[in-house]
């Protein structure tokens, strides 16, 4: 019965897919499925792709004399100063006993690791399978292949090796040797879990880039790579994929762009085939192409999560660096976009340093030399193009100092903000905030954007008109941040539903109708009505979504948010319309470390402040509705907080409930001890 189920679940959602793709995305995909039959016979029906000098290209340069960019070692040592070096050595020797804190998850088999183990649920993968008939996405066994995927990124690879440069113990090096030889061995060409998605040969291929270049001065590094038949062979089937592979139409988002930085990178580290040269061009172009297309002219990553932001500027970067280095440098567009997405980082950043939280978020990296990834991207940008003067002080770190070194040079873009934008139109993000001078911040962020980008807005949230509160740097009102993709659509479908998020919902709707855990089949248009924001003064913003259309009889949401600095206060007026009587609810859910007491109609919160005071702040709520308190419960799900992806904690989530047609519901949050 089960299995039943799950058969007729994939067929609706195989259907429902099929709608978002246009005739020519069909045609794509088609002939994908063709070439891929093509790869499989050939690979499990005889010895045509097996390793073997009959069948591998020989090494070579690249044309032009342009060679693979070598380590600048002394921007290593530089930039990891005590502290820096003495957290990287504990990481890498956590490694070395066997464990990895990966995705929320503790994996205690890294000696010899399971390398299509889903350590959330205990199950595997099967090896030996033909790559393209791996059912990933779930069916009968509920497994999170994300957690499978993090490990084969190699990521803790680049971990080990910067390790080594800094300290020259041995004992590093030799893990990721076992570690390769391990992979290539339990992971042959086309075959199994590992090779089933394009993104994750394209950051593996980074991965491994970079692992052979801070192995430099290792006198096995040659050994291990470029006069390694097997390493050989397994990058340029990478390589090969990629180029035969690109996701396109409805799924070029990040994955397309993960996929051309890989193509670019892998090229231009390992210039040893004759196709190299080609996959370069084909690599800078599809990428140049894809960052365009991902980006809003205001500079913000189109998906609509703000993590997936990151990850692309941080793609973008890596991949240009490499190309810099090797004499093939990427277009002035294509620099110019992405200072403008790291003068977007910088720009909604609170005062702690910390970035928005909004849609999907499974803190992926391009590349992983230091673990805080928000303040290496920002100073990665101040030292390749320079900060601004309202830009938050940066610290150079390994990977900043690493890129930087690689660019070699101080990038010129004109036209930059010269203060700090507080909105963003093409991706509806506005921040209001205390003045930059002010004593204390009280930071907010507004959502009235897109709800996704492409026809199946994969990585969005229900999440039209919420808002997210700081208050020096402490979070007040939280997104719920994701949790987890597959393996628990129950959980999936809380943290990216309306009533998650601090809005409103009405009948027990999203907002947008979900088609599966990564599509759309319906989605709210959101119209911003008024921004005043910039000087010392109050500011307001004011938005309608459609999101209700269809409900019975329709209604409209529009919710207009003021901050006053003055005495720290933050008002949200909620209007609705409707011809006919709808059960309202509204949610606000309070950070983790925000303690709460509600009585009727008005909660007092309590936290611990960025300077060790205690702060008090009251939250007025709408008396039109019933007000309950919710912590951590399952039944319903309720009160949950995911401050990354793979962990789950409890916090409180205030809860009002009513009925109501025309009218507006009016909540004000008001500090009133502020720390001293």
């Amino acid at each position: 019965m089960g299995q039943t189920r799950a058969g007729m679940e994939q067929l609706g959602w195989r259907l429902r897919r099929l709608r978002r793709m246009s005739g020519l995305e069909v045609c794509w995909r088609v002939e994908d499925r063709a070439r891929q039959a093509l790869w499989a016979r050939r690979r499990f029906g005889g010895p045509a792709i097996a390793p073997g000098p009959a069948h591998r290209t020989a090494r070579r340069s690249i044309p032009g004399g342009r060679r693979a960019p070598a380590l600048p070692a002394t921007a290593v040592l530089e930039a990891l100063d005590g502290a820096a070096r003495d957290e990287l050595l504990a990481a890498a020797d956590m490694l070395l006993a066997g464990r990895a804190r990966l995705l929320g998850s503790l994996r205690t088999d890294m000696v010899e690791p399971a390398w299509s183990l889903d350590p959330t649920t205990g199950r595997s993968f099967a090896e030996g399978r033909c790559a393209f008939r791996v059912d990933y996405r779930g069916g009968s066994e509920r497994r999170s292949v994300k957690h499978v995927w993090e490990l084969s990124r190699h990521q803790h690879l680049t971990v080990l090796a910067l390790a080594w440069q800094c300290s020259g113990d041995a004992r590093y090096p030799r893990m990721i040797a076992d570690h390769l030889a391990s992979w290539w061995s339990k992971n042959p060409v086309l075959t199994g879990v590992n090779w089933a998605s394009g993104i994750e040969l394209g950051i593996r291929l980074i991965s491994w880039a970079w692992v052979r270049r801070l192995l430099t001065g290792w006198a096995t590094a040659p050994s291990l790579f470029e006069d390694n038949e097997v390493a050989q062979h397994q990058v340029y089937w990478h390589q090969r994929y990629l180029d035969a592979f690109p996701s396109r139409g409805s799924s070029a988002n990040n994955h397309a762009i993960a996929e051309a930085a890989g193509q670019l990178v892998a090229s231009c580290a390992f210039p040893w085939f004759a196709e190299s040269e080609r996959w370069r061009a084909q690599g800078a172009g599809r990428l140049e192409t894809q960052l365009a297309r991902n980006t809003f002219a205001d500079g913000v990553n189109r998906e609509q999560a703000f993590e997936y932001h990151g990850l692309v500027a941080e793609l973008g970067l890596v991949a240009a660096a490499e190309a810099e280095a090797v004499g093939a440098p990427l277009s002035q567009a294509t620099w110019d976009l992405l200072c403008a997405m790291l003068d977007v980082t910088a720009a909604a950043c609170d005062r702690s340093g910390r970035p928005p939280r909004y849609g999907d978020a499974d803190d992926g990296r391009a590349l992983v030399l230091t673990a805080d990834r928000w303040r290496s991207l920002l100073a990665t940008g101040a030292a390749v193009f320079g900060p601004q003067p309202w830009w938050p002080a940066t610290v150079p770190d390994a990977q900043s100092a690493l890129l930087a070194a690689l660019v070699g040079r101080r990038v010129p873009v004109g036209g930059r903000p010269t203060e700090r934008p507080p909105h963003f139109p093409g991706a509806g993000l506005t921040i209001l905030r205390s003045p930059a001078g002010a004593d204390h911040e009280l930071w907010c962020r507004c959502d009235g954007g897109p709800h996704g980008f492409l026809s199946i807005a994969a990585h969005a949230h229900a999440d039209a008109l919420s808002v997210e509160v700081r208050y020096d740097g402490t979070e007040v009102l939280i997104d719920p941040g994701t949790y987890c993709y597959q393996g628990n659509p129950t959980w999936r479908a809380y943290f990216r539903s309306t009533l998650a998020h601090n809005t409103v919902e009405l009948d027990g709707q999203d907002q947008s109708l979900a088609g599966g855990p990564f599509m759309w089949t319906r989605a709210a248009r959101t119209t911003i009505d008024d921004v005043v924001v910039g000087g010392g003064g109050s500011q307001q913003w004011s938005a309608t979504h459609d999101g209700y259309r269809r409900l019975a009889p329709p209604a409209l949401h529009r919710r207009v948010v003021r901050l006053d600095p003055s005495d720290s206060s933050l008002e949200l007026v909620d209007h609705l319309a409707s011809e006919g009587a709808h059960t309202v609810r509204l949610a606000f859910h309070l950070g983790p470390d925000v303690e709460c007491d509600l009585a009727g109609h008005l909660a007092t919160l309590r936290w611990t402040g960025s300077r060790g005071d205690r702060v008090t702040a009251t939250l007025a709520l709408a008396p039109e509705l019933v007000w309950t308190r919710h912590r951590g419960s399952t039944t319903p799900l309720l009160g949950w907080y995911s401050p990354r992806f793979g962990e789950a904690v409890p916090t409180t989530t205030l809860l009002g409930t009513g009925r109501m047609a025309h009218g507006q519901l009016q909540c004000r949050l008001k500090v009133v001890t502020p720390p001293s």
